[in-house]
């Protein structure tokens, strides 16, 4: 009984790791904007063996709804009522986060490798080192409008600055409403009020 108890706290503890991530060096990006809505593609290949470092992702997930002003909390994607309610999930091989762009961190969900999840029946997604799962927490908008419309319309802002990002950072990524629900609901612990919106499989 002990040895359990030892081992489900274990879990716990590693359930609520986090991780702080580097400040983004948004100065470092040379690309312009026009030049990046010219060269955005979707691509549907990955390296496996070329992970996307820390420094890469930060700046990536800063760029999908980071705090862009911090006097304000406003972020770098438009949000229906400034209800911000896309959660982004960082997938991996070695599991699965929960971006906070409050104070630019990731908050382990879990250790399972969600990938497959992700990827639904389109077995390249899976071969991505990255996967950016974008989640309506329909709750934000307190009953007002259609939430799920709002919803559908502010993952669509943050899939459209991770497209642009990737192509400015050299990475390749797309948009995709492909997934096993279900099991990736369960396994990012959601809530009811949490909808799956799109993924983005993410690699060079």
């Amino acid at each position: 009984m002990a040895a359990m108890a030892m081992v489900m706290a274990t879990s716990c503890m590693t359930a609520q790791e986090v991780r702080t991530l580097p400040l983004p060096t948004t100065g470092e990006v040379k690309m312009t904007l026009m030049d990046a809505l010219k060269q955005r593609s979707s691509e549907r290949e990955y390296d496996s063996s070329r992970m996307v470092d820390d420094q890469t992702l930060a700046n990536l997930l800063w760029a999908a709804c980071g705090i862009s002003r911090p006097e304000s909390g406003k972020i770098t994607a438009a949000s229906a009522i400034n209800a911000q309610d896309i959660h982004v999930y960082v997938c991996t091989a070695q599991g699965a986060w929960l971006f906070q762009p409050k104070d630019n961190s990731l908050l382990k969900i879990t250790d399972q490798d969600l990938r497959k999840a992700v990827a639904g029946r389109q077995d390249f997604a899976a071969t991505a080192p990255v996967s950016l799962v974008l989640v309506s927490d329909l709750s934000m908008f307190g009953g007002r409008g259609s939430g799920e419309t709002f919803g559908c319309m502010d993952a669509g802002y943050v899939s459209q600055n991770i497209y642009l990002a990737c192509t400015a950072l050299g990475l390749k990524t797309v948009a995709r409403a492909s997934m096993f629900k279900d099991e990736l609901s369960e396994g990012l612990k959601l809530n009811e009020n949490q909808v799956l919106m799109l993924n983005h499989p993410v690699g060079y």
